[in-house]
């Protein structure tokens, strides 16, 4: 059966009050889960609201029963993946095993330039983000103390304590399309690839893409779960529909992998995406304060799927 979540962008707004009603009404109205981004500022001005991404996520853990939760994703450019492995084994703990880590090389050039982080260029970055994915998992994965040599983190007889609930620790997620980097160390470190805006057919010919990757390092298809972040467009019925596409046109939305629509259009385009081989689709919700429509959403599409 498909699932359904809410990602929201975190630094578009995000503070407390907006988290805690977002919290209520994504567990209240049954999706499955709530992924957030991990950014300090947005790409361009203005700045907005952006509250912490673990601060929140803790909170998270604790404040709710059922919800899978997690980054999407954070990323190894300013995110030691030491603490990042750490802080994840613990808000996974409190939260009864609950969250899924995804993790990535980092791509928005003005917070690292605000904030003194040095981004690297495109193959320093995959480079790091490797040595990142290795340092966290070694150290969720071994009971026994890690070392490790690299160009960017080293470890001498390191270990994490107390050990993770989970028998190593929560699922490694890793978002992303590039088929020369992402999809291979996808088959190599990850536990769940997260697409990112693809159409039914092109995600399920990365995803067999990703297959023949898998087969090299003698893991099975299944080792991996299958996910889909997109962007949503939602009206509970044409007019407002139309309100909310602004003069935007829903057909070449889909055509770039953006899920568009009336409720029966929604649980079309998810239905083939289903086909498609994706398990989880993560709509990205921009709308913070729209929680009647948010809540609409889940009432006119989740119980049809």
């Amino acid at each position: 059966m498909l699932e359904i979540g809410i990602m929201i962008e975190g630094q578009d707004g995000l503070n407390w009050p907006r988290w805690q009603a977002l919290a209520r009404v994504v567990e209240g109205c049954g999706f499955a889960a709530l992924h957030r981004s991990d950014h300090f500022t947005n790409s361009g001005p203005p700045d907005k609201d952006a509250l912490e991404l673990w601060v929140s996520l803790t909170w998270l853990a604790s404040h709710t029963q059922r919800l899978q939760f997690g980054p999407l994703v954070s990323p190894v450019s300013f995110r030691d993946p030491i603490f990042t492995a750490r802080m994840a084994k613990d808000v996974d703990d409190l939260s009864g095993g609950r969250l899924v880590l995804g993790v990535g090389a980092g791509w928005q050039e003005r917070e690292h330039a605000n904030f003194g982080y040095d981004l690297l260029d495109l193959t320093g970055r995959f480079n790091r983000f490797e040595e990142g994915l290795e340092v966290i998992t070694r150290l969720l994965r071994s009971d026994e103390p890690v070392s490790f040599d690299g160009a960017f983190f080293r470890l001498h007889e390191a270990i994490l304590l107390p050990r993770p609930g989970r028998a190593g620790g929560p699922p490694i997620l890793i978002g992303g399309n590039g088929m020369r980097r992402t999809l291979p160390l996808v088959a190599r470190f990850a536990d769940e690839w997260n697409g990112v805006y693809l159409t039914a057919h092109r995600y399920a010919e990365l995803s067999a893409r990703l297959d023949e990757h898998l087969h090299e390092y003698n893991r099975r298809p299944a080792d991996v779960r299958r996910s889909l972040m997109t962007g949503v467009v939602f009206g509970r019925d044409q007019a407002e529909l139309q309100r909310v596409l602004d003069g935007r046109d829903a057909d070449d939305l889909r055509t770039r992998g953006l899920v568009a629509g009336a409720p029966a259009e929604i649980v079309d385009q998810l239905g083939r995406l289903a086909q498609a081989g994706v398990q989880r689709v993560m709509l990205q919700w921009l709308d913070m304060d729209g929680l009647d429509r948010l809540e609409a959403l889940a009432q006119t599409v989740l119980r049809q799927l």
